[in-house]
C-alpha cells in the first residue's frame, strides 16, 4: 500500500469555513470516481499540539488529505484518468497552496 499526503492551505479570500464546506460537500464526492483509489481520508484540524522542547514549524494549513493506492503503479495510472484530473481541477478552485508527499507507512504500534 502507498499513499499521498497533502498539506492543504485555502486560497486567499476564502475563510476556513468556506474551504471546509467545499472540501467536504463538493470535493470529497469526486474522489469516489477515481479508479484505483483505495481510501481517501480528510484530516480536519481541530486544534494544535505544541511542545516546549521543540519549536513549531512555520506552516499554516487548513487540512491534511490522504489518498491510498495499492502501489506506485496504481497511483501513476490513477493520475492519468479523467476522474483524477477532475479532482485536481476542483482542488485548484479552493486550495491556494499544497505540499504533497508520497509515503509508505511503517507500523510501529498497531496494524
Amino acid at each position: 500500500m502507498i499513499k499521498t499526503i497533502g498539506l492543504l492551505t485555502r486560497k486567499d479570500g476564502w475563510t476556513h469555513e468556506q474551504f471546509m464546506r467545499h472540501w467536504v460537500d463538493v470535493h470529497a464526492p469526486l474522489a469516489h470516481a477515481v479508479p484505483g483509489l483505495r481510501r481517501y481520508v480528510q484530516n480536519h484540524i481541530s486544534g494544535e499540539r505544541t511542545r516546549a522542547d521543540i519549536p513549531a514549524t512555520d506552516v499554516a494549513i487548513d487540512g491534511v488529505a490522504e489518498l491510498w493506492f495499492d502501489d506506485q503503479a496504481a497511483l501513476e495510472a490513477a493520475a492519468k484518468t479523467p476522474e483524477m484530473k477532475a479532482l485536481h481541477a476542483d482542488g485548484a478552485k479552493f486550495i491556494g497552496r499544497i505540499r504533497s508527499y508520497v509515503v509508505e507507512e511503517k507500523f510501529i504500534v498497531g496494524s
